[in-house]
């Protein structure tokens, strides 16, 4: 077996273990250190994707010696990295995109420089957390509130960011949650019924089961809290929902233009929205056999419709 297909093997065992309640950490533990024993090269990083695969077993366990052993695996593995990419870590923490051309390549390397700047900010809070009690972060942007129904609506919003979240996200979803609301509320200057409903369209989405390729490119920031607080709904919709939509809207548009074909051309109805003579005239027997038939008239210029009886 080659040392990309045993490399493949240990990530979906520990793949697994992510979406398993149960952890074994012992059985955590050995697979990190054959990972630790083996000798990877970038290529191998590439093909595999283990960075972020040990990346996300560490975001999820528990285990305080489990996340120091992935935590050492994937510093070992920046440095695999040019050294033109791993020096960028050393200016204020600001990260510089990988110079190769392959976006397989760009992506872990992303992932790896962007990783040693995470755990910075890890330790630090956790130091922070043992000197000071827990207090509640407030941002610029998201100002905390006492205003029950916009409370309500960020606990909401952050559980519908929660389901199935195995996304690894530099901000927490309540974090995220509380941007959305307060550009919500910043639009409305209010908690009226429009702001409700725009609130409720954010959870459904959000929530909905067929969709989670939204809620991850918010978790990822690739969508901004910015933009999900005012997309229009049909940019939220999934990619069935859309193409049932453009389906729909293409039967619209055929059985109105058949509709301007059919009928007999005639100037001798006016257009009440236009004033123009340019129309088409079809009958049709509506009521009763001794009652006149029902002139359904069409406007060319405009496309009104009107019955001329």
């Amino acid at each position: 077996m080659s040392l990309e297909d045993e490399v493949l093997k240990i990530g979906k065992k520990l793949e697994k273990m992510i979406t398993s309640e149960t952890v074994e950490h012992s059985s955590s533990l050995d697979l990190l250190k054959s990972l630790q024993e083996k000798k990877l090269n970038l290529n191998v990083l590439q093909k595999t994707r283990i960075g972020m695969t040990v990346n996300n077993f560490r975001k999820g366990s528990r285990n305080d010696e489990v996340i120091s052993l992935a935590k050492s695996l994937i510093k070992s593995w920046k440095k695999l990295l040019p050294a033109e990419n791993t020096q960028s870590n050393n200016k204020n923490g600001e990260t510089k995109k990988s110079t190769s051309n392959s976006p397989e390549n760009s992506q872990d390397s992303e992932m790896l420089e962007s990783q040693e700047s995470v755990d910075n900010s890890e330790e630090k809070s956790e130091e922070k957390q043992e000197t000071k009690e827990p207090t509640t972060p407030v941002d610029i942007t998201a100002p905390s509130t006492h205003d029950p129904v916009r409370i309500k609506c960020r606990e909401l919003l952050a559980n519908a960011l929660k389901i199935e979240c195995n996304v690894v996200s530099s901000s927490s979803p309540d974090d995220l949650a509380a941007h959305v609301e307060e550009y919500i509320f910043q639009e409305f200057n209010n908690t009226d019924s429009k702001y409700k409903a725009r609130v409720r369209s954010r959870i459904a989405n959000l929530k909905d089961v067929r969709n989670p390729k939204l809620r991850e490119n918010v978790l990822c920031g690739l969508v901004s809290t910015e933009r999900i607080a005012s997309m229009p709904t049909e940019d939220m919709a999934c990619d069935k929902m859309k193409e049932l939509r453009a389906k729909y809207t293409k039967e619209s548009i055929d059985d109105h233009q058949m509709a301007k074909t059919e009928g007999t051309t005639t100037d001798l109805f006016k257009c009440g929205k236009c004033g123009k003579n340019k129309c088409t005239y079809s009958q049709m027997q509506t009521r009763s056999a001794d009652e006149p038939m029902t002139t359904f008239v069409f406007c060319m210029e405009c496309g009104n419709r009107w019955k001329f009886c």
